[in-house]
């Protein structure tokens, strides 16, 4: 069937995807993951770059995890190099959904940092997801150089991602709480507290760590000190 036909399924697929009506994309969405076809991840990976909709850009990830990672996988990497901040993001989100190692080595030291909020927090949960075994404490010491960055939501995502490998994130953290700016030091022992204690929120790990930090210089060379 010729897809260029103005009144083939995967043209009308296509035009329902940038429909006025967010419930229309939504429907085109469903539709095309549900067909798993092919030939439309170019028009996915695209409204993924400028979908407006949190609901319907969560249905287009969902459709392109249905579609083979050998045919989304490279598409998805070549979006992290697009100028668009939301087409990095979402690129980064939907790997993560993929969770196809092979995508780590397009996760670059400049997207773990990037200056956009949402595009670093993206990358930080799609390194954790995909990163190899061995190369957890690498990843450890660059997000761990970001301590102390954003507001309250941007360093929740960024505790629960070093949580999220584990002990080897210690020797780093033990770095942050040796920085001179008492943000990082907060920031490092709340993460600390939540590596022992996931359960114990993180809003009070940050008043915890503000209390400690607050009575002054303290040890680091170990835990609990």
């Amino acid at each position: 069937m010729d897809p260029t036909n103005r009144n083939s399924p995967d043209a009308r697929l296509r035009d329902a995807l940038s429909a006025g009506n967010s419930s229309t994309r939504l429907q085109a969405a469903l539709a095309v993951g549900t067909h798993a076809d092919p030939g439309l991840v170019d028009a996915l990976v695209a409204r993924c770059a400028i979908e407006p909709d949190f609901f319907v850009r969560d249905m287009l990830t969902w459709a392109l995890t249905r579609l083979p990672a050998e045919v989304t996988v490279p598409r998805l990497r070549a979006e992290l190099r697009a100028e668009r901040a939301q087409a990095r993001s979402q690129a980064l989100h939907t790997l993560s959904k993929i969770g196809d190692r092979s995508a780590y080595s397009a996760i670059t030291r400049s997207l773990l940092h990037d200056a956009d909020d949402e595009v670093a927090r993206s990358a930080w949960r799609a390194a954790v997801v995909l990163v190899p075994d061995g190369e957890q404490t690498g990843l450890a010491v660059e997000l761990a150089a970001q301590l102390g960055r954003g507001d309250r939501g941007v360093q929740l995502s960024l505790s629960r991602a070093l949580v999220a490998l584990g002990d080897v994130i210690e020797p780093a953290l033990r770095t942050g709480m040796a920085s001179a700016d008492p943000a990082v030091r907060a920031h490092a022992r709340a993460t600390e507290l939540l590596l022992r204690d996931p359960d114990v929120g993180f809003d009070a790990a940050v008043e915890e760590a503000k209390r400690i930090v607050a009575l002054g210089p303290e040890r680091v060379e170990g835990f609990g000190c």
